[in-house]
């Protein structure tokens, strides 16, 4: 693989890289840091990448194992800030509070899910991935997939309700 062909069929995988790399790990530098690994490795291995079906999904694979071999070393801490960088338009400062109140709910959901659960949730319903997709970056069988999609928004949804229905008593 050229510099050209690299620059065109890599280089545009960065920001899907550090989203998943940044959903793992809650830290933007960590987060830099892999996506910069990642391109190293695909870098030296740039005479072979034209054998794989999908460089997105092997880069994809690079970055979900170099991210959680990162939150597994010892030293590791992650930054205890969950910050929204969209800004939610034409609503009221009520609306917009209460918007970004169950956003931060459901994020707190999703973290509490197991791993696989975890993973699968971020990149299908956040990076848009189709299931073929997700299978191959995770070595599960679509069925796989399709089966903890499932459980997973089943306890997002469930858990969110059980969250407003107590809340909803309180007042």
């Amino acid at each position: 693989m050229t510099i050209e062909s690299f620059k065109i069929e890599v280089l545009p995988l960065k920001n899907k890289l550090y989203r998943l790399a940044k959903r793992l790990l809650e830290n933007v530098q960590e987060a830099e840091d892999v996506v910069q690994e990642v391109f190293l490795r695909l870098w030296a291995r740039r005479d072979r990448l034209d054998e794989l079906q999908s460089i997105e999904a092997f880069a994809m694979t690079i970055a979900k194992n170099l991210s959680l071999d990162k939150l597994k070393s010892k030293g590791y801490r992650s930054e205890d800030l969950t910050e929204r960088n969209e800004q939610i338009m034409n609503t009221t400062p009520y609306k917009s509070l209460e918007i970004n109140d169950s956003y931060k709910k459901v994020l707190t959901i999703i973290d509490s899910l197991p791993e696989q659960q975890r993973l699968i949730i971020h990149m299908r319903d956040i990076e848009d991935y189709d299931y073929d997709e997700i299978a191959g970056i995770m070595k599960l069988s679509v069925n796989t997939i399709r089966v903890n999609l499932s459980r997973a928004r089943k306890k997002v949804r469930e858990t969110l309700i059980k969250t407003y229905d107590y809340e909803f008593a309180k007042n």
